[in-house]
């Protein structure tokens, strides 16, 4: 059966298993002391072009939003995020399990705008009883968001300008970014992200890796003792060297970029054959993750030969269902479906 149902149902790329056997025996220190974790951060840095970042490894998405999100915010602080956001919707209220509200605004293809967000704090701050309120403490974003749609440079600076005036950081998560960076719309690079936002992540688990992600904060603006947080969590790897072989094999020889435009060019193909055979989009996505409209009954009967996601009910007799390429897609995959459909 044809599998299209998210990034990340294949393993890890084949340069990453050779070095992590090709390592398997080396004693290394652990809880990412190790030198695979300092060359694997060295490199990122150079990537970001942003000397003052530090980089921290932690293996999930989820894990590393809960995580950031509550070392960043103060007891009384919220989250703000668009109501269709990860956080918001598909953590199983992971932000909220730390004491931590998810303040949901409105969107627009899944992105948050600065207009809708400063409207939002000007609001909070004119209601005289704001002191009995959930205070806004930081403004979560993704990119790609979860409708695969990106940020355009422009919209990332009003962003982070409006951030900066109001004190409260600018977080995005990054667990499809190298999907996004090598889109071919898009105008904002690595190091655009390392200046204006004040922390984000560089995806692994959905680009490339077993496991893993690389938070950056870029200003030199770390939370005391993260490291201390990382293990109250539960979440700091002994064997951190599983995430630092990984990372450090992804950004030698521009690895991760390569592998994500493969995503991109098999999403491409996929799109074309959709619109040859009179499928609807839901949404116009320029990275991996393509949005179709079916009818119910078309939806069942494929669902015999090929592994798609459920999305959302559009109404009635339609559901939005989700194909996802990836890294390790290939163009014979995309033809197969193309026979099916």
């Amino acid at each position: 059966m044809l599998s299209f149902e998210c990034d990340y149902n294949r393993g890890a790329h084949p340069k990453i298993l050779k070095q992590l056997v090709e390592t398997n025996e080396e004693p290394l220190g652990g809880y990412g002391a190790d030198k695979y974790c300092v060359m694997a951060k060295e490199k990122i840095l150079k990537h970001c072009e942003n000397p003052e970042a530090e980089v921290h490894f932690l293996t999930g998405g989820t894990q590393t939003n809960q995580i950031v999100i509550d070392s960043l915010l103060t007891k009384y602080q919220g989250v703000i995020a668009a109501e269709t956001g990860h956080v918001s919707l598909h953590e199983a209220g992971a932000i909220e399990f730390t004491g931590h509200k998810v303040i949901t605004l409105p969107q627009r293809e899944g992105k948050l705008s600065a207009e809708t967000v400063k409207k939002y704090l000007e609001d909070f701050y004119s209601d005289e009883n704001y002191e009995h309120m959930v205070f806004p403490g930081m403004v979560y974003i993704s990119h790609p968001t979860e409708y695969g749609t990106l940020y355009s440079l422009n919209e990332l600076e009003e962003l982070s300008c409006l951030c900066r005036s109001y004190e409260i950081p600018l977080y995005m998560d990054g667990a499809r970014l190298g999907y996004g960076l090598a889109a071919r719309e898009t105008d904002v690079t690595l190091p655009d992200i390392a200046r204006l936002l004040d922390v984000f992540y560089i995806g692994g688990t959905k680009v490339g890796a077993l496991c893993g992600e690389a938070v950056v904060f870029t200003h030199r603006n770390t939370p005391k003792h993260f490291l201390t947080t990382i293990k109250q969590h539960g979440a700091l790897l002994a064997k951190g060297r599983l995430l630092g072989v990984q990372f450090d094999t992804l950004f030698t020889d521009n690895l991760y970029m390569e592998i994500s435009r493969n995503a991109i060019e098999t999403a491409e193909e996929l799109k074309r054959i959709f619109r040859e055979k009179g499928y609807r989009f839901f949404i116009d996505s320029p990275t991996n993750q393509i949005f179709i409209a079916l009818e119910n009954e078309k939806m069942e009967n494929l669902k015999r030969q090929v592994k798609f996601s459920f999305w959302e009910k559009e109404d009635l007799e339609r559901t939005v269902v989700r194909f996802a390429t990836s890294w390790a897609t290939t163009m014979e995959e995309i033809e197969e479906l193309g026979r099916i459909l």
